[in-house]
């Protein structure tokens, strides 16, 4: 943290999961943020909570997009320290020989040009920050295919590799650029929008006692983060114990 003033961040996917508990860690840090999602309602009750700013946008919407920035500069002004880009998903697991073409297209542009998007409207002012960060999460589905992962495989793996441009393309200025890529997290959402059921939702993580929560995930962003400057987290694995790789999960181990 500077003397000056608090750091300051935009989060994005902060209704739920991942984004959320990282926006409520980087309250409690000290940091004033920006927290933003498609839904009013979780953002409020977010504010409410915290005391963190929040905007509704979508991602995937150049004109939303735009009144982030807006947004941001009227907050922070023409400087900004972090973007987490927390916004994604995953969307059915079905082989490649079923491809839904829809999906895919829905994780694309989630992940990447989502990313993509926010990055290009904030890098100016985390530039001008003197002390910039972007934060990419990923999963380790950019970095280990499985069965019926194809689609979100690709839309993880389209994200890993902005990140690898971006942080070659930054070289020699003072913007990090830092990727988290988690194993099996546990939030109420993910699993669910990916299969749709309930049921098939709670089987991901049958037999696993201690998966990860977001808020695990949320402190290795914390430590990203507030770590010296010049200390650059380029790709950080994250996994519960149970966990050796994207599809292979001790089940019944108590682990």
């Amino acid at each position: 943290m500077t003397d000056a003033a608090p750091l300051t961040a935009v989060v994005t996917g902060a209704s739920s999961g991942i984004g959320r508990a990282t926006a409520v860690r980087l309250v409690a840090d000290g940091w004033r943020v920006l927290a933003v999602a498609r839904r009013e309602e979780k953002l409020a009750q977010l504010a409410e909570q915290t005391g963190c700013e929040v905007l509704s946008v979508d991602v995937t919407d150049d004109d939303s997009v735009a009144r982030l920035a807006e947004r941001s500069r009227e907050l922070f002004g023409e400087t900004l320290n972090a973007v987490v880009h927390v916004a994604g998903g995953a969307l059915g697991v079905e082989p490649v020989a079923e491809a839904d073409l829809s999906k895919w297209q829905g994780m694309y542009d989630m992940n990447v040009l989502g990313a993509l998007r926010v990055t290009r409207a904030l890098l100016p002012a985390l530039r001008e920050s003197g002390r910039g960060d972007v934060l990419f999460v990923t999963s380790v589905a950019a970095h280990e295919a499985y069965p019926g992962g194809s689609g979100y495989n690709a839309a993880k793996a389209g994200e890993h590799m902005l990140a690898r441009a971006l942080r070659l393309e930054l070289n020699g200025e003072k913007v990090r650029v830092i990727e988290i890529a988690p194993g099996m997290v546990h939030t109420e959402e993910f699993s669910l929008t990916r299969l749709g059921d309930q049921a098939a939702a709670d089987k991901v993580y049958e037999g696993v006692q201690k998966p990860l929560t977001a808020e695990d995930c949320a402190d290795v962003i914390s430590y990203a983060l507030n770590a010296p400057h010049h200390v650059n987290l380029d790709l950080v694995t994250v996994r519960p114990l149970a966990q050796a790789a994207a599809h292979a999960v001790a089940r019944g181990k108590g682990v």
